[in-house]
């Protein structure tokens, strides 16, 4: 068999990865890391305790499969399986567990690679490919995976060349530097998960400064319960129910209605989960854009909840005035420091003005051919990948495979995770990763 090539040095690639060499075949398996620690990523690189897992412990693994449940697992360091462990102790468990998974591809007589280089261009080559490494290696395969994770933020619309030459403003909020002084007042751009660390960061890092956080809803994340909710027993009717709608508006009035009668939203949102990515396939092109700008707020502020810790420690700063949270679109950020800031309030006539001294972007991710980066970028470029049509990743089928600007599939080339938030919706959370890194490793490599 020919080989293969895993780009993204994040848990997704490290799922994919151990899979791969998991499997009886001749071939190699390379890994393109890029330059952070195998398998830690972005997510799991914090080292800070307050950066918590927003799924409980016992539905954290790697692998597919028993026995790779991290709740069990020395680097949870005791937690509870209901409970929500720091983010550094999963990265812990997922090189751990990628060790394990290298040792025994090793006694195996497996071949693989492991590249602590950042992949930056992929061209057909006759059936095959060519992926070339930002030091200059070329590796030739016969299937490449993007499994890029988060691809590194630009910069929004209507940030100025000063703003973004101060330092002051933050583009990535996980490359945060020193600053001369520290700030008085601090901006963040978004409400959601990435929002919530950066907040609890900021608020121990400068004890004196004040904090605001702005959204087009202004809407914090739900909470979870402190412990898991039972399974509602109507769900097996709901999830029929719901795939048999018809559309946008049958599910919502589904949803109502079990809501009410099971007098817990959280439990029928965790138990649609299964069914998520059928729904979102089963909507028109249409329904999926109202979607996205009518609900979308609102779904992934109850689909993706925040740990107890974290929305009570929000709740203590929000008590003690350090912390506002509004609903406001920021249409322009200029100057030099302190930085001039023009937003819109929801439901405003006008714009507003206001300053602060830094400013961090922490909004999700959202791709456009000016906003792709790296090797998508070049994938694009290229004309071998085409943009999904909602903007969301890259156009693909649901098994991962990535397809071309005509619609028709790319032979050898797939992916796994965010790029696929367009085919699939829900396909960031562990859970669904590490499902689809089995499927995927079975697709690539079925002689096992």
């Amino acid at each position: 068999m020919a080989d293969v090539v895993v780009v993204g040095g994040g848990a997704a690639g490290a799922a994919v990865f151990g899979e791969l060499i998991g499997r009886a075949d001749p071939g190699c398996v390379h890994w393109a890391t890029g330059n952070r620690a195998p398998g830690r990523g972005v997510a799991y690189s914090t080292f800070e305790e307050h950066h918590l897992l927003n799924v409980r412990a016992a539905g954290m693994g790697l692998f597919d499969g028993p026995g790779s449940v991290f709740a069990s697992h020395p680097a949870a360091r005791g937690v509870e399986p209901h409970a929500f462990a720091p983010r550094r102790h999963y990265g812990d468990y997922v090189q751990s567990r990628l060790a394990e998974r290298i040792a025994a591809a090793r006694d195996d007589g497996r071949f693989f690679e492991i590249h602590p280089d950042t992949a930056v261009d992929a061209w057909k080559d006759g059936e095959g490919w060519r992926v070339r490494l930002e030091g200059g290696t070329t590796l030739e395969a016969g299937q490449v995976v993007l499994a890029p994770g988060a691809l590194p933020p630009r910069p929004l619309r209507g940030i100025s060349a000063q703003a973004l030459a101060s330092g002051a403003y933050v583009v990535d909020p996980w490359q945060l530097h020193a600053l001369p002084a520290p700030p008085r007042r601090v901006l963040v751009i978004g409400t959601g998960l990435t929002a919530v660390d950066v907040l609890l960061s900021a608020a121990r890092r400068w004890p004196q400064a004040r904090l605001q956080a702005v959204s087009r809803h202004g809407r914090l994340p739900f909470t979870h319960r402190e412990h898991p909710v039972p399974p509602w027993r109507g769900q097996p009717a709901l999830n029929r129910a719901l795939q048999e709608a018809g559309g946008l508006g049958g599910m919502l009035r589904s949803l109502r209605q079990a809501m009410r009668e099971a007098h817990d939203w959280q439990s029928v949102v965790e138990g649609v989960r299964p069914v998520t990515v059928p729904l979102w396939q089963g909507l028109s092109m249409e329904e999926r854009r109202r979607f996205l700008r009518h609900l979308r707020w609102l779904w992934e502020a109850a689909r993706h909840r925040v740990p107890p810790a974290s929305a009570q420690a929000l709740q203590e700063l929000r008590a003690a005035g350090r912390l506002q949270i509004s609903a406001a679109r920021v249409l322009e950020v200029d100057g030099d420091g302190p930085l001039q800031v023009r937003l819109r309030g929801r439901g405003a006539q006008g714009p507003s003005f206001q300053e602060a001294d830094l400013v961090i972007q922490a909004t999700g991710l959202e791709m456009s051919a000016a906003t792709a980066t790296g090797l998508p970028r070049q994938l694009l470029e290229r004309g071998l990948v085409a943009l999904d049509p909602l903007g969301l990743g890259l156009a693909a089928r649901e098994d991962g495979s990535l397809v071309g600007p005509g619609g028709e599939v790319q032979p050898g080339l797939s992916a796994i995770g965010p790029l696929l938030r367009g085919t699939l919706w829900e396909c960031t959370a562990m859970p669904e990763i590490r499902v689809a890194a089995r499927a995927l490793a079975e697709r690539l490599l079925p002689g096992d």
